[in-house]
C-alpha cells in the first residue's frame, strides 16, 4: 500500500515538472515569424465557361459537277493546293469526240451562212435561205459551248487555296455528279460555335471577349471577340448559339477542334486575398489577419489573455477570421465579406497558427 502511494506521489511530481518545463518553454519562445499580404482590390472577370467547336471560315466540300470514271487523281490528304490547281481528271473520250463533231458542224454551218449572206446581198439567194443557215450556225455554236462546258467539268480544280482533307475516292472509281469526295480547308481563320445558357442572354453582345483554352491543361490558345448572336434559343437544351472569330496565327487550331471556352461577361475590381492565405475548416473559409492586443480582447476565443497581456507593448497576434469568398481566379479569391481593404493577412506558417498566437510579421504587405 505504501509503495502504491509512493508511485502516485512520484507521478504527480513528474507531471508538475513537465508542465513547468512546457510553460517555461512557451514563455521563452518568441513570436512566430510570418509573411503577410494586404487584402486589396484586384480585377476579376465574370465568365461563362463552356465547350465550343471550331469551324474554318474557308472550308469547301468538293463534289464533281459531272459524273464519270477517275483517270487521274494528282492529290492526297494533307497536300497544300493553290486556287485553280487541278485535283481530279475524269474520263473525257466521249465528250471530246462529241466536241470534235460539233466543231466540224459549226464550221460547215458558218461557211454556208457566210456564202448565202453574200448571195442574198447580190440577189442570187433569198433572205429566207440566209436566215435559216444563220439559225443553224447559231444553234451549232451553242451546242459546242455546252459540250465544252461539260468537258471543263471533267477537270475538277480547287476553288480556294488550302489543305486537302480526307480523300474518299481513288483512280478508276466512278463518281456521280454531286457526290462529295474530299474537302479543301484553310485554317488561317476560324469561327467558334459557342453554346451559352439562355439565362445570360440579356448580357450578351457583340464585342465581348472570348478565350479559347486547351481542355486538358487550360492553357490559353487564342483570344477573340464575339461576332454574332443567334436570335433563337434551342427549346430542348435552353442554350443560345453565339459565334466568335479567331486568327490562327501559330497554326495550333484546327477545323472541328473542340476547346474549352470562356466568355467574359464583365470585368470589375474586387477586394481579394492570395490563395495561400486561406484555410478551410468544416466547410468554412478562414484567414489569419494580423491584429493588436486590443483587437484580440474584443474577440478572445480561447486565447490565454492573462499571459498575453504580459507581452511587450505593440505585440502582434494572429486573429482567425471567417470570410466569404468567391471562385478562385489567377491565384486570388475575391472577398465577398469578412475583411476590410488593406487588412494584412498571413500567408505563411498557416499550419502552426492558432487564434491569439503572437506573430512577427515580415515586411511584405503589413498595414
Amino acid at each position: 500500500m505504501r509503495s502504491g502511494r509512493r508511485l502516485a506521489l512520484s507521478a504527480l511530481v513528474l507531471a508538475g515538472l513537465v508542465a513547468a518545463c512546457r510553460s517555461g518553454g512557451e514563455a521563452q519562445r518568441g513570436p512566430l515569424p510570418v509573411d503577410t499580404a494586404p487584402a486589396q482590390a484586384t480585377p476579376f472577370a465574370e465568365e461563362v465557361t463552356t465547350v465550343s467547336t471550331l469551324d474554318a471560315v474557308e472550308a469547301v466540300q468538293l463534289a464533281a459537277q459531272a459524273g464519270g470514271r477517275i483517270l487521274e487523281l494528282p492529290m492526297r490528304q494533307g497536300d497544300r493546293v493553290r486556287p485553280g490547281q487541278l485535283l481530279v481528271v475524269l474520263d473525257q473520250a466521249q465528250l471530246q469526240a462529241q466536241a470534235m463533231s460539233l466543231r466540224a458542224a459549226r464550221a460547215k454551218n458558218e461557211l454556208n451562212y457566210r456564202r448565202f449572206e453574200f448571195l442574198a446581198r447580190v440577189g442570187a439567194a433569198s433572205a429566207i435561205q440566209r436566215d435559216e443557215l444563220r439559225q443553224a450556225f447559231i444553234e451549232s455554236s451553242a451546242a459546242l459551248k455546252a459540250t465544252e462546258a461539260d468537258l471543263a467539268y471533267k477537270d475538277l480544280r480547287s476553288p480556294i487555296g488550302g489543305v486537302i482533307g480526307d480523300v474518299t475516292v481513288k483512280v478508276g472509281d466512278v463518281i456521280r455528279a454531286g457526290d462529295p469526295f474530299t474537302t479543301v480547308i484553310r485554317n488561317g481563320e476560324l469561327m467558334a460555335r459557342i453554346e451559352v445558357p439562355a439565362s445570360v442572354r440579356n448580357r450578351l453582345r457583340p464585342g465581348l471577349s472570348v478565350i479559347l483554352e486547351d481542355p486538358g491543361t487550360s492553357t490559353p490558345l487564342a483570344r477573340g471577340v464575339m461576332d454574332s448572336i443567334d436570335p433563337s434559343v434551342k427549346a430542348g437544351s435552353q442554350v443560345l448559339l453565339v459565334k466568335a472569330g479567331f486568327a490562327n496565327t501559330d497554326g495550333s487550331l484546327r477545323n472541328g477542334l473542340r476547346v474549352r471556352t470562356r466568355v467574359v461577361l464583365d470585368r470589375r475590381e474586387q477586394l481579394s486575398v492570395p490563395v495561400g492565405a486561406v484555410t478551410q475548416s468544416s466547410g468554412q473559409s478562414y484567414v489569419y489577419r494580423v491584429g493588436t492586443l486590443a483587437e484580440l480582447e474584443r474577440e478572445p476565443g480561447q486565447a490565454p489573455l492573462d499571459r498575453l497581456r504580459t507581452l511587450p507593448p505593440g505585440s502582434r497576434f494572429a486573429l482567425q477570421t471567417r470570410v466569404q469568398l468567391g471562385p478562385l481566379q489567377n491565384g486570388r479569391y475575391p472577398v465577398l465579406g469578412g475583411l476590410q481593404p488593406g487588412t494584412a493577412v498571413i500567408t505563411s506558417n498557416l499550419l502552426n497558427l492558432r487564434h491569439g498566437l503572437p506573430v512577427q510579421p515580415g515586411n511584405r504587405g503589413e498595414r
